[in-house]
């Protein structure tokens, strides 16, 4: 076994588990009716040929009076009936079944990738998870509805059609049986394996044809202020043609293991039919049971020809486990909805509190770190060192710092998007307000929902007063339900920073986080939220990275980071911490 089918092999474990786990029942009884309807389909065309053959020499025979039609007639009527029904049922349970799966395979992935650093590596290759959740999930469906399922159909076909031939001659059966079994599991298989290369191409194609798409739609602008915009549309040319290769070539094998299947049709349909001819030459047969050994033969490699799709799927199906397997293995818990609903910038609003989150500090403490040092995936060195902090309950602290000083991975510490790589961090749950304001294309009110998804419209109006927005959202024809676009799109840079603090003020949390709060909006406007904030945080906790005075002011202490390292330590009323705000960008301001 190579190397690729043992991770793969090893990747079906965690998703069986969660394929038993979510729709274990469903799936079974979706089996079963898979194969009773294979079964029936099978009885029906064999007891249908014995009965035409059997009764048409009846009536050239003077037995014709005696001939019972009834009885195979009522079994015709039954079996047809049982088909179509447990057609049905097959079809609802096995997709119900895939479908449920599916969705917790989704939240297994969503908590899965709610880890520290998840946001940063979104950010990093946004295309890819996408891809992941979508693709890469939806090809996990073919293992149950285009290859496990019809397996089983096709391996119960087979056992059926021995047992029928076989209850005529019992050579003729085995044989047959063993002849189906070899040849359609034989060609699946060498399918699948001549198929998993072209998946692999393909996957590759449609990842870079995205992630090339979405940076031409982007950045088109910068592409034709740069010159690279023809070069980047040949780029994205070459991978539409690459995809398009890889698609014929599955399309190809596709039609030849198609073909291979209808050779074996054809060759065991000849086979069987001069078996049954000698066996009735010798006497051994009569004509009606010929018949049906026929017909059976003929039905039973029909399974066999319908898991040609699934054998071309097999090869984007493994390359999904293989991708998905380490997700699906790890033992994630729910993170928790702090950072998630209150985050404003920055990162996606995806959990920062993740497992493993921050231990909960000692009483009286809003966070603490003992020795902690820090380092983000890639980076070739540490951002923070040797960090030693506590922050009581109440406390209001900026930490300020030259750009790269570790300000905003202090707070990702706190928050729990970065484990750190030495030392312990303990930290009440935080609402974190990030540097770029995140969001969705969607209403006003499932954007603020995010924080709270029960909040009602009064408590929705309430905080966009305390924000200083609903003068704003007052104006607008449709109020909380107004629709924005991609990114916010509808609303100005400062409404949108004020949709943001409201969306933050719907969380229950005592500790705050605040990453530049007010950066990018002009000074009228940052004092307002400012003074909204410094109104809406009593009794909180607020630890500010920044770089401006005007933030810096909201602060009784004043921690200063200089490369990685806690320089200084500086309580309001000291020169020290007049000496450091004055020094802030903005402290002469208008």
């Amino acid at each position: 076994m190579t190397r690729r089918a043992r991770a793969s092999t090893r990747g079906l474990r965690p998703l069986t588990r969660v394929l038993l786990a979510n729709a274990g029942p469903r799936l079974l009884l979706g089996t079963a009716l898979a194969v009773f309807t294979v079964l029936a389909g099978i009885a029906l065309l064999g007891l249908s040929g014995w009965f035409i053959t059997a009764a048409g020499l009846a009536g050239l025979t003077a037995s014709a009076a005696a001939f019972n039609v009834f009885v195979p007639s009522a079994g015709i009527r039954l079996l047809a009936l049982l088909r179509t029904a447990g057609r049905y049922g097959e079809r609802v349970w096995t997709h119900d079944a895939a479908l449920a799966a599916l969705a917790a395979l989704r939240e297994r992935l969503f908590v899965g990738w709610a880890r520290p650093e998840a946001a940063r590596r979104l950010h990093r290759r946004p295309a890819r998870l996408l891809l992941r959740l979508t693709a890469d999930i939806e090809a996990l469906e073919s293992i149950v509805l285009r290859i496990a399922v019809p397996i089983a159909a096709a391996i119960g076909a087979a056992a059926l059609a021995a047992v029928l031939v076989g209850a005529l001659d019992v050579r003729l059966g085995l044989v047959l049986g063993a002849w189906l079994m070899l040849v359609g599991l034989g060609v699946t298989a060498r399918t699948a394996r001549l198929a998993r290369p072209l998946a692999l191409r393909r996957a590759v194609a449609i990842e870079r044809l995205r992630e090339q798409a979405i940076d031409l739609g982007a950045g088109q602008t910068d592409l034709v202020m740069a010159g690279r915009l023809q070069a980047h549309c040949e780029t994205l040319r070459s991978t539409d043609a690459r995809l398009a290769r890889a698609d014929l070539a599955l399309q190809g094998l596709e039609a030849r293991t198609g073909a291979v299947f209808s050779i074996a049709g054809s060759v065991t349909l000849s086979a069987v039919l001069l078996a049954a001819a000698a066996l009735v030459e010798r006497g051994r047969l009569d004509a009606p049971a010929a018949a049906l050994a026929l017909l059976v033969a003929l039905a039973a490699m029909e399974p066999f020809a319908a898991l040609r799709r699934g054998a071309i799927e097999a090869g984007r199906s493994a390359l999904a486990v293989r991708r998905l397997a380490p997700a699906l293995a790890d033992d994630a818990h729910p993170a928790t909805a702090d950072s998630l609903a209150s985050s404003g910038a920055g990162s996606p609003p995806s959990s920062a509190s993740t497992d493993p989150r921050p231990a909960t500090p000692e009483a009286g403490l809003a966070c603490s770190l003992s020795g902690v040092r820090a380092q983000h995936e890639g980076a070739p060195r540490p951002a923070v060192h040797d960090l030693h902090l506590r922050v009581a309950l109440g406390e209001r602290i900026a930490v300020i710092g030259p750009s790269g000083a570790g300000k905003s991975t202090l707070l990702s510490l706190i928050a729990g998007e970065l484990t750190p790589v030495a030392g312990h961090v303990c930290a009440l749950p935080a609402a974190w307000l990030t540097q770029r304001t995140e969001l969705f294309q969607d209403s006003l009110a499932d954007n603020l929902r995010l924080a709270d998804a029960h909040a009602g419209d009064d408590r929705l109006a309430q905080v966009l007063c305390a924000a200083g927005l609903a003068d704003d959202i007052a104006r607008f024809t449709r109020g909380l339900d107004t629709p924005l676009g991609e990114g916010g799109l509808g609303l100005s840079g400062g409404q949108a920073r004020r949709l943001s603090l409201a969306r933050l003020l719907l969380r229950p949390a005592r500790l705050w986080l605040l990453d530049e709060p007010t950066e990018g909006l002009d000074e009228t406007t940052a004092r307002d939220v400012l003074a909204r904030l410094h109104e809406q945080a009593q009794g909180r906790t607020l630890l500010i990275a920044t770089h401006l005075a005007r933030e810096a002011m909201l602060a009784d202490r004043l921690l200063v980071l200089a490369h990685g390292r806690l320089g200084a330590d500086l309580h309001r009323g000291t020169v020290g911490f007049d000496e450091a705000l004055a020094a802030l960008r903005g402290a002469r301001g208008p």
